[in-house]
């Protein structure tokens, strides 16, 4: 039968496993392939069983770039030119002629696509292919309301063709699988909700003190301090952030505020806190690895976004112990549970915002309470589940298709 012949095949040799993705930037989507390619190849519980490469086009951003991180932890790694992520069909054909080549050619057992632009051609190129079983992960759709109803319906269409050639998509949150239904991408069926994972023994064991950090940061030991961690673009709304920290100023003048992170409208966050006069009270930090360190200088953490996935730097901030305020944006409201963890605003309401910060600040109890609760929450986001759950889902499909 096939099933026998399958395990007969997997007894002899690796579970070849391809996992395009449009950049490796540093990003969730991008950690979430990273992890899970490390953990399959590395781990002793799958010791033997996979053999995980990625393949990436060769764009970073002001984000930063995982490419190093992904070497370093010895992943097999193809940088494709052709795989941009702006739509330009000469190259998308070459990128799709390519891809369907190496899949040929590599005898993938399994193709698992990421992000827009690789989960279309990768899904296309892996039916073209003959790829056994393939499985895309959504971490956060490309459309959103915020795009004209004939952008959604572009965005919407080409969901649809890469669906047609997936044999399963992931979820990283219910509210994605949700969407994804109402607009016509599949019943709730096809879909499995595997959670974002991270590596949670990072984060409330920082390697330097937060009285060291605040050093660092030029802060002072007594104040209290409200972090963010961030991409400073529209999706994250980091003027509403601005915004934000100005009506707490207004509340509780000796707060100091650190934002991490880089992005295109840094320039437009510079001028508006040098606008307001509180840019002496604001650290923007840019770009930085030292994440736990960092959050664990912090005491309230903060997020503005207009739209998410399941933003990672909420369990983050849950396994450091912080209590969260964050905008009710899609997968956000999965991980902050309301007056229990942290508390969730209005999308575009930085004043309401401001008000919960200012709550969390007055009161130091509610502060703990509400940072042993995210930390107790903290282990539904882990690494190691979330590996686990794929591996399940690649062993409970792959056998009727071989």
């Amino acid at each position: 039968t096939t099933t026998t012949y399958l395990n007969e095949t997997m007894l002899m040799e690796k579970i070849r496993v391809l996992h395009p993705i449009t950049r490796l930037i540093i990003g969730g989507a991008q950690e979430n392939t990273m992890l899970t390619a490390d953990y399959l190849n590395h781990r002793p519980e799958y010791a033997g069983q996979y053999d995980v490469s990625i393949v990436s086009g060769p764009q970073t951003g002001p984000e930063g770039s995982l490419i190093e991180e992904v070497q370093a932890r010895g992943i097999p790694l193809t940088i494709m030119p052709e795989l941009l992520r702006e739509v330009s069909p000469a190259n998308d054909l070459r990128a799709l002629m390519k891809l369907t080549k190496m899949m040929r050619n590599g005898r993938f057992h399994i193709v698992h696509s990421h992000s827009s632009k690789a989960g279309v051609l990768g899904r296309v190129a892996a039916k073209l292919a003959g790829v056994p079983l393939i499985v895309h992960t959504v971490h956060g759709w490309s459309f959103h309301e915020q795009m004209s109803p004939r952008k959604l319906s572009f965005y919407v269409a080409l969901e649809k063709i890469g669906d047609w050639c997936g044999d399963a998509t992931i979820v990283v949150t219910a509210k994605d699988r949700d969407k994804g239904v109402a607009q016509g991408i599949k019943n709730a069926a096809h879909y499995t909700l595997i959670r974002s994972g991270i590596e949670l023994d990072r984060f409330g064991h920082p390697q330097i003190s937060p009285a060291h950090m605040r050093q660092q940061l030029g802060i002072p030991q007594d104040a209290l301090v409200v972090g963010s961690v961030t991409r400073l673009s529209a999706q994250k709304a980091p003027l509403d952030l601005v915004t934000a920290i100005i009506h707490v100023l207004r509340q509780q003048p000796d707060t100091w505020f650190v934002i991490v992170g880089d992005g295109e409208l840094r320039p437009d966050v510079e001028r508006a806190l040098q606008t307001a006069g509180i840019a002496n009270q604001v650290v923007l930090t840019g770009l930085r690895r030292d994440i736990p360190e960092l959050m664990a200088a912090f005491d309230v953490f903060v997020l503005s976004s207009l739209w998410e996935g399941l933003p990672r730097v909420l369990p983050q901030a849950m396994a450091t112990g912080l209590p969260i305020v964050c905008t009710q944006a899609d997968g956000s409201a999965e991980a902050v549970i309301e007056g229990e963890n942290g508390f969730l605003v209005t999308k575009g309401q930085p004043e309401e915002l401001a008000n919960k910060v200012v709550m969390l600040l007055k009161n130091e109890g509610l502060r703990q309470q509400m940072g042993e609760n995210g930390r107790i929450q903290a282990p539904l986001f882990s690494a190691e589940l979330m590996v686990a759950d794929i591996d399940a889902l690649y062993r409970r499909l792959l056998p009727s298709r071989v």
